[in-house]
């Protein structure tokens, strides 16, 4: 009789592999890689990271390279600056000899100039339309001006303004047909009239700079020559605030996204920003200048600014950081008068004395042009992580490292040395006085001397 054979259970295990994981779509893409993301097949994943986050941030060092280009023509020193609402390639500057020039960025060329003053030209503006542009000078005269699309500014002004005295500083209003001018006394022009809507007047000091909440488009924030900043609504017939400090602003500039905020440049070397709702205490002090600060503006992002320092150097400040991120200078810069950011928050604009107008860039190291997907997502990356080792020693040293002129670098030293004297001294009498003879005053509340409502 055969033997029986028992049959045995039989299984067939078969490889399934979808296309789509390791083949490319077209011949020019890259190969794809097979990942696995479990944590204990990468013991060194951190390790590997911080290399990658030092190495972007040295290269980051290595390719900063700021400065594009000088925009020469003018004859005299920058008096102002300024840019179209409706337009990114545009600027205007105007210098101490009267004349007004007319920039393309893109070409980096001047596309038209004009004779507009009898002497200095304090201050530009641009009209809300974009078309126009407004201009006051040592002549005592306001003008309106034509400008076309292609940048060509009319000979002849649209309209003339006569005066009795001398305005400092001019700017129109974001929406409607207005504009503020200030010298003796701040007057509102409105529509077409021959004399001034309105004037204001707080105390007998003359005003040197003024300007337009963009968000309030109502409210306007005036600088006077008695170290005070002065807040007016234009439906209104007198001053909402007066803010006294120890010493003089020299300009403003509203946070374009937060429309109670404001940073003062001042004349101690330090810049101010204050919240209209609280003016008795700064929110913030940003340090790092070694000489009076002449202008700020806000990027269009309002997460930072730029400012214009009498120490021959531009520097860039997080508008919630106490120090600049980054400091521009170069070997012939002179006195920087004004700074403007632009519409597109790519580049920055330096006015100065040797009748240069300079355009830099927002991020020194930025790559400028079209990026391709794979480029963004690499800078993407290297971004993200600096941020995640930016506390690291080495990598701060590297990140926050700049060479700075030999003056700058020796008044900056002494600087410190002083402050640190003056917070010595203060806490030593503080330590021999008896308890609450000497109060602790914050830094950010030290300049602030009254405030008027």
């Amino acid at each position: 009789m055969a033997a029986v054979r028992k049959k045995k259970n039989f299984s067939l295990k078969v490889l399934s592999r979808n296309p789509d994981d390791y083949k490319r779509e077209t011949k020019l893409d890259i190969h794809k890689a097979p990942q696995n993301p479990e944590s204990y097949l990468h013991p060194f994943a951190v390790e590997r990271e911080y290399k990658r986050a030092l190495n972007a941030t040295k290269l980051e060092r290595v390719f900063a390279k700021p400065f594009l280009c000088g925009l020469e023509g003018h004859r005299d020193s920058i008096e102002a600056l300024a840019k179209f609402p409706t337009r990114l390639s545009h600027v205007l500057s105007s210098a101490s000899d009267g004349e007004i020039r007319l920039w393309d960025l893109t070409t980096k060329k001047c596309l038209s100039h004009v004779p507009a003053h009898d002497g200095v030209v304090h201050s530009l503006c641009a009209h809300r339309s974009g078309n126009f542009f407004l201009s006051c000078g040592q002549d005592t005269n306001i003008k309106l001006w034509a400008c076309s699309e292609e940048g060509e500014i009319n000979p002849e002004p649209v309209r003339t303004i006569l005066n009795k005295y001398v305005y400092q500083s001019i700017d129109h209003h974001e929406k409607e047909d207005m504009f503020v001018a200030c010298g003796q006394s701040l007057d509102l022009w409105v529509g077409d009239r021959a004399q001034p809507y309105q004037s204001y007047k707080w105390g007998l000091d003359s005003m040197h700079f003024v300007k337009f909440n963009r968000t309030e488009t109502h409210l306007v924030a005036a600088c006077a020559d008695d170290r005070s900043i002065m807040l007016y609504d234009t439906r209104g017939g007198a001053g909402v605030s007066k803010l006294v400090m120890r010493l003089k602003s020299n300009a403003i500039s509203w946070n374009p996204m937060q429309a109670f905020v404001f940073t003062a440049a001042c004349d101690d070397y330090n810049l101010y920003t204050y919240d209209i709702r609280n003016l008795r205490m700064a929110t913030n002090k940003h340090e790092d200048h070694i000489a009076a600060v002449m202008d700020v503006d806000y990027a269009p992002t309002g997460k930072e600014f730029a400012t214009a320092g009498y120490d021959r150097a531009v520097r860039i400040f997080n508008h919630t950081d106490g120090h600049s991120r980054d400091v521009y200078h170069t070997k012939r810069m002179q006195r920087v008068n004004h700074i403007m950011w632009s519409m597109d928050n790519k580049y920055i604009l330096s006015g100065s004395d040797e009748m240069n107008v300079r355009l830099w860039k927002a991020r020194a190291s930025e790559k400028l042009g079209v990026l391709k997907p794979r480029e963004k997502t690499a800078i993407n990356t290297a971004e993200r992580l600096k941020r995640t080792f930016k506390d690291h020693p080495e990598i701060q040293r590297i990140s926050r490292h700049r060479h700075l002129p030999r003056l700058i670098y020796h008044y900056k030293q002494e600087h410190q040395d002083i402050k640190e004297s003056q917070k010595r001294k203060e806490s030593n009498r503080r330590f021999h006085s008896k308890p609450g003879a000497v109060p602790h005053v914050p830094e950010r509340k030290k300049q602030v001397v009254d405030v008027k409502e």
